[in-house]
């Protein structure tokens, strides 16, 4: 039968209106500041709210339950929808941005990517740094209930184990998934908040505090400075940015189970478990490498690999220094690390955590098996056997991630950029980290001299991570369209 569209404008329809109504809050700011960039925002306001109003309301009370297809459907449209309404504010603005320069800064934004093509930062205008923060904002809270409401129903990537392991205590406590929406932003906002305030103590000016709180809590990276990090050097600032780039790492329902009065669980889950060791693993080994290889100073060593390591494995993307001019080995160290990412039900990106457990368990089992040809062997996850379509859906999640990797890298090559530039962007993109690899695209480089085409790529592979690649590429098969 057919996708019933209408609930499908509804949502994008709500969602627009909330876009909208925030895009008065640079608007208001830049007027405060005496900037004239507020009318571009108070004009891109209006026509979202416009368009956003109108697909709500005619479709209001009319609309049927959404089906499966049609929250593929919905997924997708809602991602690319935002972004090309996100990227008005940016195209008519002062800042003169090409329409594809505006739609890659706003797919970076909302995917919480935080690629960007802006050079001069420091110089933008208030409302302008603050809607780029907002996007991440929104981007990251928008994964959030995404992965919490719809990717187990979707069935996607694995995500269906979310929803077995969320059975037995996560619908006692948010039965509905309209609750987990709204305790999810409360929390969000609340985290946000003691950041914000956290990178004030630390030393930022206010400021500079909400625009990093925004881009940290989301992973998003995006940052107020062209030296991103580097602009502070500030060892109180990068330790408020670690503890926060974990924190929106780790799984959100847990937290609110935390609040909840269930400490238990965060402590006890083995996704929770393995992120910290990996964590702590490649913290240890980028120093080692500092510290015992390259001779930088003990202090130093720790303090730029703990924070490099963790702003690239989550896919928040801020930098402090130049990893690439680390040496061969950092240039390989951080180009495998950017796949990894944080814990589902984030704000992270990447392949995510529970996926390598799950590829670990079924590789334990194989090996007992072949010592044990007669014995029987259950791959686990957090205790739990993993059910076989849950195992497939992750077999299949990590050959498509390298296939659509591949796909991309050489499609950037045909288009004329180098190796380096190629692999990492396409790697970049894809996991949602932002900084690449070279000098084009590395910590200190810039996504601007890219060809348009190049970025139109990218654009895609940065929708595909985010949406995790099944979500979109389903749209592609002639089965979903048949009637």
């Amino acid at each position: 039968m057919m996708i019933d569209l209408r609930p499908i404008a509804l949502v994008i329809g709500i969602l627009l209106v909330t876009l909208g109504a925030m895009m008065f809050i640079p608007a208001l700011i830049d007027l405060a500041l005496g900037i004239p960039d507020w009318t571009v925002f108070t004009a891109s306001a209006v026509i979202t709210l416009f368009v956003g109003g109108a697909m709500a309301l005619s479709n209001w009370g009319r609309t049927s339950n959404l089906s499966i297809r049609g929250a593929f459907l919905l997924t997708t449209l809602a991602w690319m929808v935002l972004a090309l309404f996100a990227a008005l504010p940016l195209y008519f603005s002062d800042v003169n941005l090409s329409f594809v320069d505006a739609f890659f800064e706003s797919m970076s934004g909302i995917t919480t990517t935080g690629a960007t093509v802006i050079i001069g930062l420091d110089v933008m205008s208030r409302g302008f740094l603050v809607w780029r923060a907002l996007l991440q904002w929104l981007g990251g809270i928008g994964i959030i209930v995404m992965a919490v409401s719809v990717l187990p129903m979707l069935q996607v990537g694995g995500m269906q184990l979310f929803r077995m392991e969320s059975s037995d205590t996560s619908e006692k406590i948010l039965p509905r998934a309209t609750k987990i929406a709204g305790s999810v932003t409360g929390l969000y906002l609340l985290l946000t908040t003691i950041c914000a305030i956290a990178y004030k103590i630390a030393g930022m000016t206010t400021f500079d505090a909400f625009v990093h709180a925004m881009t940290t809590i989301s992973t998003g990276g995006y940052s107020s400075h062209d030296g991103s990090f580097a602009f502070f050097n500030t060892p109180s600032i990068e330790i408020v940015a670690i503890i926060f780039m974990v924190a929106g790492s780790l799984p959100f329902i847990l937290f609110l189970q935390l609040i909840a009065g269930q400490a238990s669980p965060l402590f006890r889950d083995s996704q929770v478990r393995w992120f910290f060791t990996a964590v702590t693993v490649l913290i240890g080994s980028a120093f080692l490498y500092k510290w015992g290889t390259l001779g930088t100073p003990i202090g130093d060593a720790f303090r730029e690999s703990a924070f490099n390591v963790v702003s690239i494995m989550t896919g928040t993307g801020y930098v402090s220094s130049d990893y690439s001019t680390w040496g061969p080995f950092a240039v390989t160290f951080f180009f495998f690390i950017m796949f990894i990412g944080g814990c589902a039900g984030s704000t992270s990106c990447g392949i995510k955590v529970f996926r390598f457990q799950v590829l670990f368990q079924h590789m334990q089992v194989q090996l007992s098996r072949v010592s044990y040809p007669h014995g029987v062997f259950t791959p686990r996850y957090n205790g739990r056997p993993i059910p076989g379509q849950a195992s497939r859906s992750v077999m299949s999640f990590f050959l498509l991630f390298f296939l659509c990797f591949a796909a991309l890298a050489l499609a950037l090559g045909i288009i004329g950029l180098d190796s380096t530039t190629a692999l990492s962007a396409a790697a970049s993109a894809l996991a949602n980290v932002g900084p690449g690899l070279g000098e084009i695209v590395g910590p200190t480089g810039s996504y601007a001299p890219l060809p348009d085409a190049a970025k139109w790529i990218l654009c895609l592979g940065m929708l595909l991570g985010r949406l995790e690649l099944f979500t979109v590429l389903v749209l592609f098969t002639p089965a979903f369209w048949r009637i």
